[in-house]
């Protein structure tokens, strides 16, 4: 085994474990926002990778709505209400993007308002 190989094994675990929940929620939602973009860069030839990428940005959306609707959720109120109505917004917005071939550009702009928040509250 390589040098290399030896230390990705030692230090990723510990790499892992120093993640935060804020880092963790930064990259789900990064990646769900580059899986969009990506299939709603190939066209009409990329409905079935849009399709299954716009169900993913639905499935996070649900989450996120069912995370802050908990009464134990320690975000602000004001900032819950506003997620949550993301979130409503995020659903109505795929069903127009997969019936009527809407522009997915509003579920981006929503994704990449929700990263520059996340990423603007991480300290590191």
């Amino acid at each position: 085994m390589s040098v290399n190989a030896l230390a990705e094994r030692g230090y990723g675990q510990a790499v892992a474990q120093t993640r935060t929940p804020r880092s963790i929620e930064y990259d789900v939602v990064a990646r769900t926002t580059h899986r969009l973009k990506a299939a709603a860069q190939k066209g009409k030839l990329g409905f079935g990778a849009l399709a299954e990428a716009v169900h993913d940005n639905r499935t996070l959306w649900t989450f996120l709505a069912a995370s802050v609707a908990d009464d134990e959720n320690q975000l602000p109120q004001q900032l819950r209400a506003q997620i949550f109505y993301l979130a409503e917004f995020t659903r109505l917005h795929s069903s127009k993007v997969l019936k009527e071939g809407a522009s997915v550009r509003p579920l981006l702009e929503v994704n990449m308002a929700i990263l520059r928040g996340l990423r603007g509250g991480q300290t590191s």
